[in-house]
């Protein structure tokens, strides 16, 4: 990681970094995102090159890590000012449907309702910071899935709330039937029927 750790971030036209002690504040067209670098690495911004570079304490294994995690994070950091981030979620299975009430998402997955922990109905508060826009509402049988883009300019939270979504109904392998990530793919296995021979 230190190899990663040695490379400056460039900083392009309109973002803006500062720095006080260890917090790294970053500003740029689609908002502004704070961090403090952990104490075994140093952060220096050369404002004239428009760059940000980090140093690490020592060469010791934990501190050539955290030298390119560092790097790593102030890299992401500019880029989601900038750019920002996005994870597209498919919702397979008849009768499935996603939908927007405010700052909430509404999941119908399948469940009665019945079962321990598995509401009919899905209600989650959508983080700060992060947009979710329904792009299909209801899935179509097995083969047109309810579509949803969360957008964000943090990258671990956009991640760490499609990884939430995703884990109330993983997909599962014989029909699909699930929440998946946009270009993932499924393992399928044969259902008992098929596997047995029965036509």
């Amino acid at each position: 990681m230190s190899r990663i750790g040695k490379k400056p971030v460039p900083l392009p036209d309109g973002v803006q970094v500062t720095l006080q002690d260890s917090e790294l504040k970053v500003t740029g067209p689609k908002g502004e995102l704070t961090w403090r670098a952990p104490a075994a690495t140093t952060v220096t911004l050369d404002a004239q090159a428009r760059l940000v570079r980090v140093t690490r304490a020592s060469d010791s294994r934990q501190d050539k890590a955290l030298h390119g995690l560092t790097r790593a994070l102030i890299a992401n950091m500019v880029a989601g000012v900038t750019q920002g981030y996005q994870r597209g979620l498919e919702i397979y299975g008849t009768g499935y449907n996603c939908k927007l009430d405010g700052r909430k998402l509404l999941l119908n997955l399948g469940f009665s309702g019945r079962g321990v922990g598995r509401p009919a109905q899905f209600v989650i508060d959508i983080p700060e910071g992060l947009q979710v826009e329904v792009l299909v509402a209801a899935a179509r049988g097995d083969n047109e899935p309810a579509k949803l883009m969360i957008r964000g300019i943090d990258k671990w939270k956009v991640g760490q709330f499609a990884a939430e979504v995703r884990s109330l109904r993983k997909p599962e392998p014989y029909r699909g039937k699930g929440i998946r990530y946009v270009g993932e793919q499924i393992k399928r296995k044969a259902g008992k029927a098929f596997a047995g021979g029965a036509t």
